[in-house]
């Protein structure tokens, strides 16, 4: 797999993680503000304490915003955790007396952290959580000139200890589970690859052959018919042109079809404007509106969405309305096709797969393969729309 799309999986891995451990930092927080009137307990400093948990909440649910409207790098896990401990720190080193009661709370970061697909700074980061506990209680001996801590602070600070070699062993398993699911892509991905290009190279082959071969048949066949009812209009030699020409224009619909050259010799932009100029032809409201995108290596694929969608259409939509876009950003080019037609249920898919009704499911995976998506929205009544979105260099 490129070095691009290998970053692109680990990215949206680390984001799931990174989500989850955001929704469940909320419920924590909640959790450590009842400490005082469940628990009773009078803090140290309890407006330092407030303050601390007040700006640690407000922190905690802009940043659930911000990692559920986009992908996060892999580093925010782990520096967001590492927020996590310093506030805590934090509110032990204001709640005094509260340090007992906030220690599942230390138990609980090694864990979040597990899940971020890097074992050094899971870690790091749990022995950082247990030297801070530990710190934390020495900075109360010092206040309260104690001799000794309590052994059981020495014992949580095995178990915190403890915790931490576990996620480590954790994380390192879900590393090499991530790389098995890496490398099955990269075989994926190769065979989806060859499987397109032995398709594409059979489907040359036979619209050269059809070309060169029938197509040029016919079209003699006729030149000899048309010279023939030149000097004789007999009304089933005439019927016979008809034929002849009828069966040409199939022929050229199907090279077309099969490779069209406006494609290989102009470019996408190029032959999906023709593409709707011809469905226009047929009496459709045409909305176009194409951006020069280039020759693009994915622009075969591209094109097949959008004249099985327009197909579709034709067939299936009892449309009046067709809008096809095109549009290249930085990352991404992106193909729209949508209708006012009478829809249909996306439930209703899997079973017209079943019934060998293929289309666009077809090229669900070409467009997965590099890394792309391809979104299918309908409803009885409110037409349909297909968007594709592939990454661009």
């Amino acid at each position: 797999m490129a070095g691009r799309d290998r970053d692109r999986v680990v990215e949206r891995y680390a984001t799931e993680a990174v989500r989850v451990t955001a929704f469940l930092r909320l419920p924590l927080i909640a959790l450590i503000a009842l400490l005082g009137p469940v628990v009773r307990i009078e803090h140290w400093m309890p407006t330092v304490f407030r303050l601390v948990l007040l700006g640690y909440a407000v922190a905690a649910a802009v940043w659930l915003v911000v990692v559920l409207r986009r992908q996060v790098r892999p580093w925010a896990g782990w520096a967001s955790t590492g927020v996590d401990i310093a506030a805590l720190l934090a509110l032990c080193l204001a709640s005094g007396g509260a340090t007992s009661s906030l220690l599942p709370v230390f138990f609980l970061l090694p864990v979040a952290v597990a899940f971020q697909y890097r074992p050094a700074l899971t870690a790091c980061l749990g022995t950082c959580t247990a030297v801070g506990y530990l710190l934390v209680w020495i900075f109360y001996a010092v206040r309260d000139d104690l001799v000794d801590l309590p052994g059981v602070v020495f014992l949580y600070f095995g178990f915190l200890l403890w915790l931490t070699a576990a996620t480590t062993a954790l994380s390192f398993v879900l590393v090499r589970r991530s790389g098995t699911v890496i490398a099955l892509l990269d075989v994926r991905r190769q065979l989806v690859a060859e499987s397109m290009g032995a398709e594409e190279r059979e489907r040359r082959r036979l619209a050269e052959h059809l070309h060169d071969g029938p197509l040029q048949n016919v079209l003699a066949a006729r030149m000899d018919l048309e010279e023939a009812i030149e000097r004789d209009r007999d009304p089933a030699l005439v019927a016979a042109e008809a034929a002849l020409r009828e069966t040409a224009t199939q022929l050229r619909s199907t090279v077309t079809t099969l490779h069209p050259q406006v494609l290989e010799q102009l470019g996408l932009t190029a032959a999906l404007r023709e593409l709707a100029e011809g469905y226009g032809r047929r009496g459709y409201e045409m909305r176009v509106r194409l951006a020069e995108v280039g020759r693009p290596e994915c622009q075969s694929l591209l094109y097949r969405v959008a004249r099985e969608a327009l197909g579709n259409i034709d067939r299936h939509a009892h449309a009046t309305r067709v809008e096809l876009q095109l549009a290249r950003t930085a990352t991404a080019i992106t193909l729209e096709v949508a209708d006012d037609g009478v829809g249909f249920d996306p439930g209703d898919l899997p079973a017209r797969v079943a019934e060998g009704h293929i289309g666009l499911a077809s090229q669900f995976l070409r467009i997965e393969n590099l890394g792309g998506t391809l979104e299918l929205t309908s409803a009885p009544g409110e037409g349909t729309r297909v968007l594709a979105t592939i990454p661009s260099p």
